[in-house]
């Protein structure tokens, strides 16, 4: 049997292309989650239920992100770190994005209508940055067809219009590099690539604190937590840690397990790993006849084939119409090579 890249760590029971949609939980990760939910029925919680997972998920994370642990904030969703940025932003603020781009990014900046929100072709965001552009907002990697940014043509363009950057790195970190450093915000849903539980999201800031206003703290944003469980806060956290929003404990106890396993295997080799199946996928179809181009494949004309997949246990997702895959750490190339055997036999596209 064909040695996956995440060896020990996974055992998946279908051929999984789905990761863009959400990671596969390692084994130890998911033991500790089940340890996690046992010892909370029984009256006898996890002593690493609450801050003391969270703060080792925020130092792998920052590791990862390549910043200081004290510019990274915890929630449960990336809406949640982008709606604090966009109540951040002054009247009549404009707002550069991508067409197409995630909604969790847009949409919170959509919903204040006295924000001037513009969209145009990924490709051409870097050009259209002008005076008066006060943020930038881009995810790395396009969530419906796998994409990938200019982000340093995007951060010349916003550094010379004096604009902040925000940088979606939901579909990114984990496989493809993004120093969270470059840029003033980034936002990072933990629960795709990262391979954590659903409920653990990460955000960065600048030391500063990038003019956010902590609108959504409650105690667990306090420089002394348990001290600040009545009333107003009276000190908020001095490093981001007083953006965080309160934790949805069961998936942060079992992040930092997550976090370990790509931290051990490596973002540059899992880079190496994800990108051949990838390419191998889009070799094959070629062949057939399709022309995706992307490290997560995305196959126009194949919007029907999800049915006839899932019945062969092969998992992906249907986005913008089109079949897409997307492969990881524990992926090997029989996997891409069922799916285009799978693919091979389906009528011609409607």
């Amino acid at each position: 049997m064909e040695t996956t890249l995440g060896g020990a760590h996974f055992a998946p029971k279908s051929t999984y292309l789905n990761t863009a949609s959400m990671g596969l939980l390692p084994r130890e990760a998911a033991a500790v989650l089940r340890e996690g939910v046992d010892g909370t029925a029984d009256g006898r919680p996890s002593p690493d239920l609450g801050f003391p997972s969270v703060d080792r998920a925020r130092a792998a994370f920052a590791r990862l992100a390549g910043v200081d642990p004290g510019r990274v904030a915890t929630s449960g969703a990336v809406a949640v770190h982008t709606g604090l940025i966009a109540g951040s932003l002054p009247e009549g603020a404009e707002v550069l994005i991508a067409d197409g781009d995630f909604s969790s990014l847009v949409n919170p900046f959509a919903v204040r209508p006295d924000l001037k929100l513009r969209s145009v072709p990924l490709t051409a965001l870097a050009d259209e940055v002008r005076p008066g552009t006060a943020l930038v907002a881009v995810s790395a990697v396009q969530s419906a067809d796998g994409r990938i940014a200019d982000l340093a043509a995007i951060r010349a363009a916003a550094r010379a219009h004096g604009a902040r950057t925000l940088v979606d790195a939901t579909q990114a970190l984990g496989w493809f590099p993004v120093d969270a450093g470059d840029f003033d915000y980034t936002v990072t849903g933990a629960y795709k690539w990262l391979l954590c539980p659903r409920g653990v999201s990460f955000l960065t800031v600048p030391e500063d604190g990038g003019g956010l206003r902590p609108v959504f703290s409650g105690w667990t944003a306090g420089e002394d937590p348990w001290e600040s469980c009545y009333g107003p806060v009276r000190r908020l956290a001095r490093t981001a840690r007083r953006f965080d929003e309160s934790h949805a404990l069961l998936a942060y106890l079992a992040a930092p397990e997550a976090l370990a396993v790509i931290e051990e295997t490596g973002p540059e080799a899992i880079r190496a790993h994800n990108l051949a199946l990838a390419e191998r996928c889009r070799a094959g179809l070629a062949g057939l006849g399709y022309e995706p181009g992307s490290a997560i494949v995305a196959v126009p004309g194949l919007g029907h084939a999800e049915e006839t997949l899932a019945a062969a246990d092969v998992r992906v997702a249907i986005r913008a119409g089109n079949l897409r895959a997307a492969f990881h750490l524990y992926n090997t190339a029989a996997d891409v090579d069922r799916l285009l055997d799978v693919v091979s036999g389906l009528p011609a596209r409607p």
